[in-house]
């Protein structure tokens, strides 16, 4: 089975959704109740493919398994990184997919961007997402104190990076490419 990063189509707003009005869904990043008609604005503004950010969709076989997302940064109003982001439907995690898409979406903004720099928070407790993080090559760089306010307080959050001269991950039969249609493709098989 490969994975694969598509861009957005119409049909995927459905998928958006849901992650805003389903609570759990996102496990510990639901923040409340958000707008549901937000993806499809965007969606017609740009696709989800915009200067200062996008979303890609994450299909495993032949299922959409969910989305990964970067948005810009910068420290010193200068030099800009990406922080990335995923979203897997409950069904698709634990299999692999997640740490492949974060890898295959790091080569993607190292390959189409002049960043140095990729980065990546997740919550404490999460010791999946760690996980996948440091396989798709990241290396935890600092606790973020008080970061956060979910579940009625302020929480820490762990923040990872990846640079561009970092070792990229093995994903098994190869590197990541491109293909015609547009799509980026990784090998499944653990």
């Amino acid at each position: 089975m490969d994975v694969v990063l598509r861009p957005v189509g119409e049909a995927d707003l459905g998928l958006f959704r849901r992650f805003a009005v389903e609570p759990g869904l996102v496990g510990l990043d639901w923040n409340g109740f958000r707008d549901a008609q937000a993806p499809g604005r965007q969606y017609a503004v740009d696709g989800f493919l915009g200067a200062d950010g996008g979303r890609l969709m994450v299909v495993a076989g032949a299922d959409t398994a969910g989305f990964v997302s970067w948005r810009s940064g910068t420290f010193d109003g200068r030099t800009n990184y990406w922080e990335i982001g995923i979203a897997l439907l409950p069904e698709h995690r634990g299999r692999g997919i997640g740490w492949r898409a974060q890898a295959m979406l790091t080569a993607y903004l190292f390959e189409h961007t002049a960043v140095y720099r990729v980065q990546a928070a997740t919550h404490p407790e999460n010791h999946a997402e760690q996980k996948a993080l440091e396989k798709a090559g990241f290396q935890l760089e600092a606790v973020i104190r008080g970061c956060e306010f979910r579940g009625g307080r302020m929480r820490d959050g762990y923040l990872y990076s990846r640079l561009r001269d970092d070792p990229a991950p093995e994903l098994g039969n190869g590197s990541v490419t491109g293909t015609g249609s547009g799509s980026v493709r990784g090998p499944l098989a653990d």
